[in-house]
């Protein structure tokens, strides 16, 4: 109640819709009742209202003591120590906690190409979710051009004053040419989550539903939809992970060498997945499949679909907002599933693999973000999940289990430290 008269009464309400269209219905209804709307607010909009980040200080500024050694004269000393040795720009600046989230907007979420302004609030939410995960410090930074050439070039311009490179929401396959360029010409971490985050988390996923259903990983035969970024990475973790057998789909169906007309990415899972040269629809390569991962769009195949598969499957359903299948019509066919969305359960969520592998590549002071590393992040999240607490509808832990990004970090620096790319020697504190 914010105001009370003798004839009208003036009301705050919050009403929890399922989106815009839902709340313009809300809005119509209760003016047909006569109930005058002072004002209608989007909640959502209300919380980007002048940006979700800002910045602080790490040492106050309150005397002219202060202002001298932050600022000159005293700078000069750390700007000269820096100079005399540059490694030190990780001791004396922000750079050993700092990623650039990177993008152009030209693949955002479900969006699509719609720009380097229009994609700010992801990147920010990006940041967001680093900080609030993984402590890690992190900077949206769009750009305002497509050319792979220009964005390299930039990337490694600004690249003094980062410790990482998050690349985000870039569409393929110029994103497989910017990553592996920067991956090469930079000495700090490079990842583009859209392909790597999604291919860990999906691998952690299945390393807990094989150790639930006593399966091994190596006798799994997947069907996989979708056929861009992240499903190239998907793919090659898992053949890193020990999968034979995958067959990889499209609109037109199977991904086979025979088929013509295929784009570079397709190309590559046309030479390295379907051995046997399957081909017909996703449907029909169902047929004798253990495991199917979605990452296409709503509706691509029925529940009854599912019923080609070999008993008990795994299906990981990714695409968002609306899944390949409905959990509750795939629930009669499957052994465990799993989604990307929050409101069911083993939601597949790359904030599970990414704040936690730059946490433990930025600790030890790793170069780059190497296949084992990736590989060990998905053991990492998954080993969160307890033999007590495993479950159909728990192979994956929460985001908001605090127990996650220690294990990511400890298990990717702890393998950066095997693999010699580790630039620090120092213990790493046991996980909590």
């Amino acid at each position: 109640m914010i105001e009370a008269g003798q004839t009208n009464a003036v009301r705050d309400i919050i009403v929890d819709c399922t989106g815009p269209d839902a709340a313009a219905h809300i809005v119509e209804a209760l003016e047909d009742l006569g109930v005058k709307l002072l004002e209608v607010t989007d909640r959502t909009l209300e919380l980007h209202k002048g940006g979700k980040l800002f910045t602080g200080l790490s040492a106050e500024l309150k005397t002219r003591d202060d202002l001298s050694m932050a600022y000159t004269p005293g700078v000069a000393r750390v700007c000269s120590a820096i100079a005399d040795d540059p490694s030190k720009a990780f001791e004396y600046t922000i750079k050993s906690n700092t990623v650039a989230v990177v993008s152009d907007g030209s693949a955002v979420l479900g969006l699509g190409d719609i720009g380097p302004a229009a994609a700010m609030p992801v990147m920010e939410g990006k940041a967001a979710l680093f900080k609030a995960f993984g402590g890690v410090d992190a900077f949206p930074i769009c750009l305002d051009t497509k050319d792979p050439d220009e964005i390299v070039e930039i990337v490694k311009a600004m690249a003094p004053g980062f410790g990482g490179i998050n690349l985000e929401d870039i569409s393929s396959p110029r994103c497989f040419e910017i990553e592996e360029r920067l991956v090469n010409e930079l000495n700090i971490p490079v990842f583009h989550d859209d392909q790597h985050g999604t291919a860990i988390v999906v691998l952690a996923a299945l390393i807990n539903a094989c150790r639930l259903t006593d399966r091994r990983i190596e006798d799994m035969n997947a069907t996989m939809v979708g056929a861009g970024a992240a499903g190239i990475a998907v793919a090659k973790i898992l053949m890193n992970a020990g999968i034979k057998s995958i067959v990889a789909c499209d609109r037109r169906g199977a991904i086979h060498s025979g088929r013509d007309g295929l784009n570079s990415e397709k190309q590559w899972l046309a030479a390295h997945t379907n051995s046997d040269g399957r081909t017909g629809s996703v449907v029909d390569v169902l047929e004798g499949a253990d495991l199917f991962i979605g990452l296409s769009g709503p509706g691509v195949i029925r529940a009854d679909d599912l019923g080609r598969m070999n008993s008990d499957p795994f299906v990981f359903a990714m695409a968002n907002p609306n899944p390949e299948v409905r959990p509750e019509d795939a629930a009669a066919y499957v052994g465990v599933m799993a989604t990307g969305r929050s409101d069911y359960p083993n939601q597949i969520n790359n904030v599970l693999a990414f704040p936690g592998i730059f946490r433990g590549a930025f600790d030890v002071r790793a170069p780059k973000i190497t296949e084992e590393m990736k590989m060990a992040a998905a053991h990492g999240i998954a080993s969160v999940v307890s033999d007590e607490e495993l479950r159909a509808d728990y192979i994956i832990p929460s985001v908001f289990n605090s127990d996650v990004c220690p294990a990511v970090s400890r298990a990717v620096a702890e393998e950066a430290q095997r693999e010699g790319v580790a630039r620090t020697g120092a213990a790493l504190a046991p996980a909590s």
